[in-house]
Parts: structure tokens; C-alpha cells; sequence
């Protein structure tokens, strides 16, 4: 079949397949790779694997999944290329793939910390083809064993468009995780990103370990252990992460969590004098305040929208538009080109 070819702002030819055209290649194959992987495949989409693990190469060619034991071979005329590896991984990984795939090839990555990758990327003169992603979905498991081809579902997925960038990787992305993953794509920029993320996923890792970590010091250890229910167990899950996985994602973000890390530490201290004092008012409206949070988290109201742009060297409304509906808590659920026009379909707080 044909390619239907876009330039970027530097003319190189970006491919515009529809994503059932595509040909994708995922490197590393944990959980969130190996779901992504899965997710692809169970799509119809034709995509290959890699990973430097053998019990990954072993378990996929059981269950006849398309490996291949050289990073260059899987990357090999491939449309879009995913890096799934752990964050330490992604520099090395994003230049070889850079240096094993032609300037059309879009590459994304799956790290949960962005702005490091970002400013790597644009150093090297890749962000022509390389936007930075994170999907926000997972378990404490790993490995392909666990990987679960409806893992994003109705995910949140941030790609990370950036000034200066060509749009079209990006929309290359957005119609891909939209249609085949089935994903809402969150546009973001990285270091807006990363310190959402911190709040959303980082400081909860803190939190669950910390409430772990007291009672595995604590005299009380087996008595809490036999009576641990919902509560705890929920709130002690991701605790259950492999400590390396959680460790290198902390440190990659250390400066955006330690910026908010105190808004959590001021809110708990707050709880425990009120409750030292027997200031019931106090607790009361402390909870209150947690709870609309949480009813909020479990039913905003979003209203759809339609934006339609004509896609140019600069792009720059159709960026202005994305970093703020990113920002403002929307998201997009698809995005068409036709033409010169691109269209995305949005859902952004009614607020």
C-alpha cells in the first residue's frame, strides 16, 4: 500500500499512515511494553518485539510473538519505534535506534519522567521525530508475563508536542493510541508533566512505602498483617513494585517531587494536630476537603469538543491549543488528518 507522506518544518517526509498501516517496533517488553506489544497485535496492528532478556525472547516465540534478537533487525523499516526500557535506558536506546532508523521513522518512549529525555533528544537535534510519552497505567507485577493487551483502556497517555517540533510525529501518536490502544492522549510538556506526575504517581509510591515500610519496623508487624484489609491493601499496592523500578523512577524526578513532597508532608502534619488538639472542626474539614477531591477524581464532568487547524511549518495554534487542553485537565480521544487539516476531537473539564 502507498505511504500518504507530511514534511515536517525541516522537509523530511513523516509517515501518515493510517495506524492499521503501520509497522511498529517495542523495545523492552515488561509490563508496559509487553501491554503495549500485546495491544498492538491484538489490534491487527503488525508489530515487532526486542528485548534484552532472554526469558522475554523465550516466552514471546512460544506464544508466537514476532521477536527478533537484534535491536537493529527490529527496528528495521519500521514506522514507529517504542522505547519501553527502564529510564536509565532510554539515551542509549534513543540514539541507536536514531542511527538504525530512516529521518521518517517517529520514535516515542513510555518513561515515567519527561523533561530529562526532552532536553537529551532536542541536544541531539531528534525532536523532528522523537515526542516524548508516558502512559499512565501499570501494576505492581512486571515482565511480559503480566502484560495485558486492555492495560490502557480508557488510560490516560501523555505525549509531549514541543515548540519548535513538527506536529506530525504527534499526530501520528494520537491516532495510533487513540484507535489501536485505545487511549486518551494527555498533550503535555515535559516539565509540566513531571510535576503533575509527581503528585499523581510519584508521591504515592512515597506514601505507600512509607505506610509498608512503619509497619514492617513495627513491634505490631504480624497483628497488622492478619488484619489488613481493604484500606491497607490498597493503600500499600504499588508498594508491592520492585524496589529497583520504583527507585529509578524517583530519582529521575527528584526535583519536581521534592517541590511537592511538601505539600503532602504540611497536609498529614495538619491531620495529626488536629487530632493531637481533639479538633474534631479541624479533621472534619481536612477530610472533607480529601473527599471532594476524591468524588471529583471518580466523576468530572468533561464536555467534548471538536478543533480543527491547517497544518503548517509552525503549527503554532495547534500547539497553543494542545499544551493548554493538556494543562487544564482535557484530553483528546481522537485525531484525523484530511488533507491540509488536521482534526482532533477533545473532552476538557466543564469548568
Amino acid at each position: 500500500m502507498p505511504r500518504n507522506l507530511l514534511a515536517n518544518a525541516e522537509g523530511v517526509q513523516m509517515v501518515d499512515k493510517r495506524p492499521a498501516d503501520l509497522r511498529v517496533a517495542v523495545l523492552g517488553t515488561g509490563l508496559i511494553g509487553g501491554s503495549i506489544l500485546l495491544g498492538l497485535r491484538e489490534a491487527g496492528i503488525d508489530v515487532a518485539g526486542w528485548d534484552p532478556d532472554p526469558e522475554a525472547v523465550s516466552y514471546a516465540r512460544q506464544h508466537g510473538i514476532e521477536f527478533f534478537e537484534r535491536l537493529a533487525d527490529a527496528v528495521a523499516g519500521r514506522d514507529v519505534v517504542v522505547l519501553a526500557g527502564p529510564l536509565s535506558t532510554l539515551p542509549d536506546n534513543l540514539a541507536e535506534v536514531a542511527g538504525h532508523t530512516d529521518p521518517g521513522c517517529v520514535i516515542t518512549d513510555v518513561g515515567s519522567v519527561k523533561a530529562p529525555i526532552a532536553r537529551y533528544a532536542q541536544a541531539n537535534g531528534w525532536l523532528d521525530r522523537f515526542v516524548p510519552g508516558h502512559p499512565m497505567a501499570g501494576s505492581e507485577h512486571s515482565g511480559l508475563t503480566a502484560a495485558d493487551p486492555t492495560l490502557f483502556d480508557d488510560a490516560a497517555w501523555v505525549l509531549c508536542p514541543q515548540p519548535g517540533a513538527p506536529l506530525a510525529p504527534f499526530r501520528v501518536l494520537t491516532a495510533l493510541i487513540t484507535t489501536a490502544l485505545k487511549a486518551k492522549v494527555v498533550p503535555l510538556s515535559p516539565e509540566t508533566h513531571d510535576d503533575i506526575v509527581a503528585m499523581s504517581s510519584h508521591i504515592p509510591h512515597l506514601l505507600a512505602g512509607s505506610l509498608a515500610g512503619s509497619v514492617a519496623r513495627s513491634a505490631l508487624r504480624q497483628g497488622v498483617l492478619s488484619l489488613a484489609a481493604g484500606s491497607f491493601r490498597d493503600g500499600t499496592r504499588v508498594a508491592g513494585t520492585r524496589s529497583a523500578r520504583t527507585v529509578d523512577m524517583l530519582t529521575h524526578n527528584r526535583d519536581a517531587i521534592t517541590k511537592s513532597v511538601h505539600l503532602a508532608q504540611r497536609f498529614l502534619a495538619d491531620l495529626a494536630d488536629a487530632l493531637e488538639r481533639d479538633d474534631v472542626a479541624a479533621l472534619t474539614a481536612a477530610f472533607d476537603e480529601a473527599h471532594g477531591l476524591r468524588q471529583e477524581l471518580m466523576g468530572r464532568d468533561l464536555q467534548p469538543s471538536a478543533e480543527r487547524f491547517r497544518m503548517d511549518a509552525l503549527g503554532a495554534d495547534e500547539l497553543d491549543f494542545l499544551t493548554r487542553l493538556g494543562a487544564a485537565g482535557g484530553h483528546l480521544t481522537a485525531c484525523a488528518v484530511d488533507g491540509d487539516t488536521v482534526t482532533y476531537t477533545a473532552l476538557r473539564p466543564a469548568s
